[in-house]
């Protein structure tokens, strides 16, 4: 079997998916999600960090597409969009798809 290179393709995404994904903080919110959507306090309740420092890593993910927000009275409730950040948090954590 020869190995092959795809020289076209560009895995910018992937790459930049692995990086944002690469901070411990980041891959806990994103193995929660992945089980429930969640409000911001109870994602700082359960990893117990201070508000401003989850605000802040649920800003970058939710800037780079791979989750979202979505506003229920007053809260947003946050979830993975991202079906690359899905599966390789899945792949990584070893969790049943």
């Amino acid at each position: 079997m020869e190995t092959t290179f795809d020289k076209a393709a560009s895995y910018e995404r992937e790459a930049e998916i692995l990086k944002v994904l690469g901070h411990p903080v980041r891959l806990k919110i994103i193995a929660g999600l992945l089980s429930e959507a969640c409000n911001v306090k109870k994602i700082w309740e359960c990893l117990e960090l201070p508000q401003a420092t989850v605000s802040q890593h649920l800003a970058l993910l939710k800037n780079k597409h791979i989750i979202e927000g979505r506003r229920n009275g007053v809260e947003v409730y946050y979830s993975v969009i991202s079906d690359e950040a899905r599966s390789i948090v899945n792949a990584l954590l070893h969790i049943p798809s």
